[in-house]
């Protein structure tokens, strides 16, 4: 299908726009494959439109540097801040993500984020728009403080569940079938007259799973799978009470030099320190 939807409003942000729509048209004319996710793909399967800083772009891995070297040789600067899911591009003040996997090592964009991929318009160049299940895949796993994407995976579900590939959503979740499931049950809780958009055999399929857990024996292994939810408000457990962190697991894209390089980058303020709070050790 084809994207009538209206997309943000770049009229204020003109400078901006025309640096945006250059990378489209340069990634186009090199012949490098992305994808438009964000707040653009956001729009257009749900109608909410909101501003946006910036534009986010969706590579396979394997293509990334042939973006960044196109992106280059038309003189803006380019650079991978976190090599294990982003690089960046920039003109001024202005600049576009380009992502092939979240910053929780997971999600890593494959040729099924192409193959079903939707056309549309950005800006007045023909894209193709992530797929809205891999753009609720992505979302569903960003739990910080200052950022919880629930509410859009709460309209994509309304705008979108009718027609995902639900069978492609329980295998991209895989062993966080935990997660999509949370999701599912705040949907139901969010709009109770809209919770039939879910298939019922979903429901069941993962219920199920919840209910033979019940009987089954607790793992030996203290792990902590939050860190795959915020790169911040777990730290306390995997740094000072023994947990094992989930992000080296070993499906996760994140090696140890990586998990120490995207902690780093948090500001000092927002990380959870140690305290004593009468004479015993807590955390704030």
């Amino acid at each position: 299908m084809t994207s009538s939807v209206p997309l943000p409003d770049a009229s204020s942000l003109d400078e901006s726009a025309q640096f945006y729509r250059l990378v489209l048209t340069i990634l186009h004319d090199a012949r490098v494959p992305f994808l438009v996710g964000g707040t653009y793909a956001f729009t257009c399967y749900t109608d909410i439109g909101r501003r946006t800083k910036d534009i986010d772009l969706f590579f396979r891995p394997a293509d990334c540097d042939a973006a960044l070297e196109a992106l280059a040789a038309k003189g803006f600067a380019t650079q991978k801040p976190y090599p294990h899911w982003l690089a960046k591009a920039h003109f001024g003040e202005d600049f576009v993500d380009l992502i092939y996997r979240s910053g929780n090592g997971l999600s890593e964009v494959d040729d099924g984020w192409f193959a079903r991929a939707t056309p549309g318009k950005v800006l007045g160049v023909d894209v193709l728009l992530c797929p809205p299940e891999e753009l609720l895949w992505t979302k569903a796993f960003i739990m910080e403080r200052e950022r919880y994407d629930g509410a859009d995976i709460a309209h994509l579900l309304l705008a979108c569940a009718p027609r995902f590939d639900w069978k492609l959503l329980l295998y991209r979740f895989g062993e966080d079938w935990r997660v999509l499931l949370a999701h599912l049950v705040l949907f139901g809780y969010i709009f109770p007259s809209e919770r039939g958009r879910i298939p019922r055999e979903v429901m069941e399929v993962l219920l199920g799973r919840l209910h033979r857990e019940l009987d089954a024996p607790l793992p030996d292994e203290r792990i902590c799978m939050g860190t795959l939810l915020s790169r911040g408000q777990y730290l306390v457990d995997v740094e000072d009470r023994g947990f094992q962190d989930g992000r080296l697991r070993p499906d996760v894209q994140m090696t140890e030099e990586d998990i120490h390089h995207w902690t780093h980058a948090i500001p000092e303020a927002d990380r959870p320190t140690q305290q004593l709070v009468n004479g015993k050790r807590s955390f704030a």
